[in-house]
């Protein structure tokens, strides 16, 4: 394959409005990296390549570090993931974020240009009437209203029925952390003082019930004896 001949990415501004939880810098360099990673992961190839970050270093000229850095929020994104192989990592594009295309010729040469799709893709259908603003639901709204302020996203996203973040595929991240809160708060939690006072009668009820200390206890009181079996001082 000869990445350089590809003319042009079907990526949609789906992409683009996703990456508004961001600041200016970070969307910006979030980009570059994406557009890096698309050069080499074609449809043909299920929309995966495999990089290193000194690939995605020389194309976007960042340092490994930042390329590293916007890796990793690309993945908690949903936008891309990874999976580790020996010589360096394989990255998957989700087509959630693209548009369709048809593949390209795969008799095509440095002389020949790729074909590239003018219609949609049979398959397309679907991902054609995708919104092309992702704000279009309660969810969204929070997460671009709150942007930058994790906690106060996942509190108020964690009022929101739990069907509704199940269901929600454009901010799988901050819905999975709300759903967690969601369910935590509907556990009931029993204080240790409770608890230890709990075994505390449970104890003594049981030593009542002792035919042994029943015996005992009886003495003590015939006798005139204190717990300790020992004459009681009456004054």
């Amino acid at each position: 394959m000869n990445i350089t001949t590809r003319g042009f990415l079907h990526v949609t501004y789906k992409l683009y409005h996703h990456l508004n939880i961001l600041n200016g810098e970070e969307k910006s360099t979030c980009l570059n990296v994406f557009l890096s990673i698309m050069k080499y992961a074609w449809k043909k190839n299920g929309y995966k390549a495999q990089l290193r970050h000194e690939t995605i270093a020389k194309d976007t000229g960042l340092c490994r570090a930042t390329v590293k850095t916007a890796i990793s929020k690309l993945v908690k994104l949903n936008i891309i993931s990874d999976i580790r192989g020996r010589s360096g990592k394989t990255y998957i594009v989700n087509d959630t974020f693209l548009k369709a295309e048809n593949t390209y010729d795969s008799h095509n040469t440095a002389i020949s240009k790729p074909q590239i799709a003018k219609h949609l893709a049979s398959d397309s259908q679907t991902l054609a009437t995708l919104e092309e603003t992702i704000y279009i639901n309660n969810i969204g709204k929070i997460v671009k209203r709150l942007a930058g302020d994790k906690e106060k996203i996942i509190n108020e996203l964690s009022t929101l029925p739990i069907e509704e973040l199940k269901a929600d595929k454009s901010n799988p991240y901050y819905c999975k952390l709300a759903i967690e809160k969601k369910e935590d708060s509907g556990k009931s939690y029993v204080s240790p003082d409770k608890i230890l006072s709990a075994l505390s009668n449970l104890k003594n009820q049981r030593k009542k019930a002792n035919p042994f200390y029943k015996a005992k206890v009886e003495y003590n009181k015939r006798n005139n004896l204190n717990w300790k079996g020992e004459p009681k001082n009456d004054k």
